[in-house]
């Protein structure tokens, strides 16, 4: 959407050398634009297997959902493990954000987490990572732009990836192609080789089972593959259902809202006009 009274926001895809522990660089900036009305100073995040950190160069966000009001004030340095729900931030003003994304098994790799203990939290980045990553955060912040801060994060990212991943970690990557890797790793990589050794050590590694990740990689495939008639209005569930994948409609409409919150119908309506969900155009 190329509009100068919206907010900005864009991806930058990491150094080749790190395309197997970062899935992409997040920027949003909403100062240059038109304000926004409240209700689109909300952020709708989908479920997703990946972690991410996020940094408030500029604005602040608060957590916002059932139960939680929009009283829990997000750090300037945030952890987000891999989420099993929809969920969303409010920005009270206008905001300057760089996120890093991470798959979870390189961060299992770069800091020995358990990603299950991580599933659906946040804390700040300290907290979750350790003194190392959270000295990053004054450098960062006064980078003077993004190419500097990705610059920043390579060189912080790049000795440690190289050490950790090993000679068998391809450099290459999707949420795709690491999800179908990740079960032939997980298998060859010893503890016992019964279903449940190997369903135990994808979640240390993951944090959700290998059929949830399977199935948020077959919703996003779904997705990217059919933004063009999503934009166009003309749609076909059953036929998207069918070439992707899904038993049938119904199927592909109950994981489709898992994911996002909303049916498909009401995603195509709604999902690529509202700006709180300008994750999904920019990601599209």
């Amino acid at each position: 959407m190329n509009d100068s009274r919206l907010p900005g926001a864009r991806l930058i895809a990491p150094r080749l050398s790190l395309a197997s522990c970062v899935r992409a660089y997040l920027l949003r900036n909403a100062f240059d634009c038109a304000p926004l009305a409240p209700p689109q100073r909300l952020n709708r995040f989908p479920a997703s297997p990946l972690c991410s950190i996020t940094w408030f160069i500029e604005g602040e966000a608060e957590l916002a959902g059932p139960g939680l009001g929009l009283e829990i004030k997000v750090p300037r340095a945030v952890f987000v493990g891999p989420q099993p729900r929809p969920w969303l931030s409010y920005n009270p003003g206008p905001v300057r954000t760089f996120s890093v994304m991470l798959y979870p098994a390189a961060l299992h790799k770069l800091c020995g987490l358990d990603m299950s203990a991580w599933l659906g939290r946040f804390a700040p980045l300290d907290a979750a990572l350790g003194e190392p990553w959270a000295a990053l955060t004054a450098p960062l912040l006064a980078a003077p732009d993004d190419t500097a801060r990705v610059a920043l994060i390579e060189s912080f990212l790049a000795p440690r990836w190289q050490s950790a991943r090993g000679a068998e970690e391809p450099l290459g990557g999707v949420v795709g192609d690491w999800v179908r890797r990740l079960g032939v790793q997980v298998a060859a990589a010893g503890w016992g080789r019964g279903a449940r050794n190997i369903e135990r050590r994808v979640k240390a590694w993951a944090g959700q089972p290998m059929r949830t990740l399977r199935r948020m990689q077959r919703a996003e495939r779904s997705f990217l593959e059919t933004r063009a008639e999503l934009l166009s209005g003309a749609v076909s569930w059953s036929d998207i259902a069918a070439r992707s994948g899904y038993a049938d409609q119904a199927h592909l409409s109950r994981e489709i809202k898992e994911i996002t919150g909303l049916t498909p119908t009401e995603f195509a309506r709604t999902g690529l006009a509202d700006e709180s969900y300008w994750v999904y155009r920019v990601w599209a």
